[in-house]
């Protein structure tokens, strides 16, 4: 790591973790784990850390590892600009510079060699020394008072470092293929020269969620994605208590404020297909409508939950997001209607059995379904009707309680019509 001083202090070692620094990182899809090593040469170690670093930081997981201290000590410093109050500077005023006297950073009061105070601009100032980034954003340190001298490894959980995977499923007559990328984001002005990375996908809960803290700039970040040559790849290390780990095989730059973009699996398809699909709840009204553009795929991979781009024959026609889906699970998405395949839902009640009050107690509907395409192709139609009630039966299946679903495959003929149906009893005697 590099020093953050001009002047080191003689009693203490200073760290700067504002500029690029070895890590490791341990990267999940709300969190990350940060490991940095650190070298004290003295009893004393300061840590210097952006302040929109340390807002990311979740309160409690500091740890400083294989350096024993008796105390910890976190406090904010003032910024760049504290450090040069009292000091000669350069203001340009009336197309004019001239020196000035900072007197107060903290709203750029100065005082010319009139003695005259006013405020200034901070675009209009000019330096004898390059200022560093963000000169009027305070830092936070933190001061351990070391057992003894020695190598040891800081260790902290950011909000701030988080990862996303974001598939392409590439369709074409011929068949269909999936694809993955990796988006690593960082949101702060903390760069980090990566050493050794872990993915992990799934579902993980940490006791301090600091929803506070966890500020996703809405400022435009940088995005990198490394040549082909230099790419690292990322590597499967199975599952970890439900969760799985993906490995980096090479180090990488994650530059501040900006998202990292890495190839990431290339499962193979085990199924493929396309159909048009509906998925609604029983009621006894008449209602008509068109079908939905579905797709329903299952791969030889686990898939980490992320957003998806469907390109048919190289051009997009959707994007939606698709859950954690386990290894060879089942993926079924719809990406919006389809004009070209209409549907007429009737419903005619054709038995009806009363209790000795007079009550209905059961019911049978028969459902049917008139489907209509001005498509140049076949395609398959499905249904999926969810019904309630105490008892529900549905055709020839047998009776279930409380909720029963209905599903009606059909294909419908290229510019043609085609109808089927299903029989409902609900019994809530």
């Amino acid at each position: 790591m590099k020093n953050s001083l001009s002047v080191a202090l003689a009693t203490a070692t200073t760290l700067a973790l504002g500029t690029a620094s070895a890590a490791d990182l341990r990267i999940y899809p709300s969190f990350s784990e940060v490991r940095e090593p650190v070298t004290a040469d003295t009893t004393t170690l300061r840590l210097n850390l952006p302040l929109d670093t340390w807002q990311n930081i979740l309160t409690g997981s500091l740890d400083l590892e294989g350096l024993s201290f008796t105390e910890a000590i976190q406090k904010q410093e003032a910024n760049w600009l504290s450090s040069l109050e009292g000091q000669t500077i350069y203001l340009r005023r009336d197309g004019k510079t001239e020196p000035v006297t900072l007197v107060r950073a903290r709203d750029l009061l100065v005082k010319d060699a009139q003695g005259r105070y006013f405020t200034a601009r901070y675009e209009d100032l000019q330096f004898d020394a390059a200022p560093p980034a963000n000169p009027q954003a305070p830092t936070q340190s933190v001061t351990y008072t070391l057992a003894q001298p020695g190598k040891g490894t800081l260790s902290y959980l950011t909000r701030a470092v988080t990862w996303t995977p974001r598939y392409t499923l590439k369709a074409s007559s011929g068949g269909a293929q999936l694809g993955a990328l990796a988006d690593i984001r960082n949101t702060t002005e903390q760069a980090y020269d990566v050493r050794t990375t872990e993915l992990y996908a799934g579902d993980v809960n940490i006791q301090n969620q600091q929803e506070a803290a966890y500020m996703m700039r809405g400022a435009a970040m940088d995005v990198a994605i490394p040549t082909a040559a230099t790419a690292p790849k990322i590597e499967s290390q199975g599952e970890l208590r439900g969760l799985y780990r993906y490995a980096l095989t090479t180090p990488f730059q994650l530059p501040a404020n900006s998202v990292t973009t890495l190839p990431f699996i290339t499962p193979k398809l085990s199924t493929f297909e396309r159909y048009a699909g509906l998925q609604t709840y029983f009621d006894t009204g008449t209602r008509d409508g068109n079908l939905n553009r579905s797709y329903r795929l299952k791969a030889d991979q686990r898939l980490p939950a992320g957003p998806i781009t469907v390109r048919e024959d190289g051009r997009i026609v959707g994007q939606t997001s698709i859950p954690d889906t386990r290894q060879g699970g089942t993926v079924d998405f719809s990406l919006g209607e389809d004009p070209d395949l209409n549907y007429t839902r009737t419903v005619q009640q054709t038995a009806q059995t009363k209790n000795a009050q007079g009550n209905v107690t059961k019911t049978t509907y028969k459902v049917t379904y008139a489907f209509e395409s001005s498509k140049d192709r076949a395609i398959r139609a499905e249904i999926t009707e969810r019904i309630g009630g105490r008892v529900i039966i549905i055709d020839t299946m047998a009776p279930v309680k409380n909720q029963g679903t209905a599903t009606l495959k059909v294909d419908v003929p290229a510019k043609g019509k085609v109808s089927k149906s299903f029989t409902v009893v609900i019994d809530n005697s």
